[in-house]
């Protein structure tokens, strides 16, 4: 049967899986659900609606589905979605969406969110994203899958991080991260692309390759990116990776980091 502590403050509506670990302290409100082997640790706040998948590690002081920051919001119903596997450490902040935005802010699967990170409003994270501490998204952000963001890194509203991209320690980001590339400093630069990344989740040494030449059409030979993204379909368009940097140019509103 479901384990709260008998100081917690489990609102009746709640909805937990009949295993899920609940500590002292913690409070959790109507509209929440908390999915099997989930385990939430003491002086956490979790406010709904909001819907926690299977298998989350939830640590102390946590405030996860609160009212978004945006002035605009009066109250409407919307939601916090976190997926199954994640761990989220202490004093993490992750809000509701806005009627404004998408209604919804979602965390996928497997992410390691490291103390005082804050994922704001509306914002869409992917699989597998390792956030150092403090690193912190503005509204409307999305994060592909196996990106990573070092500490204090802070990513400007309606930003878009690629997957598998990388944000050095301390990063300003307000404009597009494309996947792969690695970006640092105040406000951010691109220096590269992720190749430890990249290896360590297995990326042949030609799928890096042909990663490494698509970075220099985009970041070295001077071009524009009208005719960077044409240079990619030229030269390297058979490539699923490269495809998908072509993808990201054309759905980016921000400009990139360039």
């Amino acid at each position: 049967m479901t384990q709260v502590h008998p100081q917690a403050l489990v609102d009746p509506q709640a909805r937990l899986a009949d295993d899920v670990e609940v500590g002292p302290f913690t409070v959790i409100g109507p509209e929440v659900e908390v999915g099997s082997g989930t385990w939430i640790g003491p002086h956490a706040v979790i406010q709904g609606p909001a819907r926690i998948g299977r298998d989350n590690r939830i640590y102390q002081f946590a405030a996860l589905g609160e009212a978004p920051q945006h002035k605009g919001y009066q109250g409407e119903p919307t939601e916090l979605i976190i997926g199954d596997g994640n761990t989220i450490r202490e004093f993490v902040t992750c809000h509701r969406g806005t009627s404004q935005g998408r209604g919804e802010t979602r965390i996928g699967d497997h992410n390691w969110l490291m103390a005082y990170c804050h994922v704001a409003h509306d914002c869409r994270l992917g699989n597998g994203l390792l956030f150092a501490n403090s690193a912190s998204l503005g509204g409307h952000v999305d994060v592909g899958d196996y990106a990573t963001l070092g500490g204090f890194a802070l990513v400007h509203q309606f930003c878009r991080i690629g997957p598998y991209a990388f944000g050095g320690f301390g990063s300003g980001i307000n404009r597009d991260v494309p996947p792969f590339v690695t970006v640092s400093g105040q406000m951010a630069a691109p220096h590269g692309i992720n190749t430890v990344g990249l290896r360590r989740q297995g990326f042949s040494a030609d799928r890096i390759r042909a990663i490494k030449r698509a970075y220099r059409i985009i970041y070295r030979q001077g071009l524009r990116l009208e005719e960077a993204r044409e240079a990619l379909c030229r030269e390297l368009g058979d490539w699923p990776d490269v495809q998908a940097m072509v993808g990201f140019i054309d759905g980016s509103q921000r400009g990139l980091v360039r």
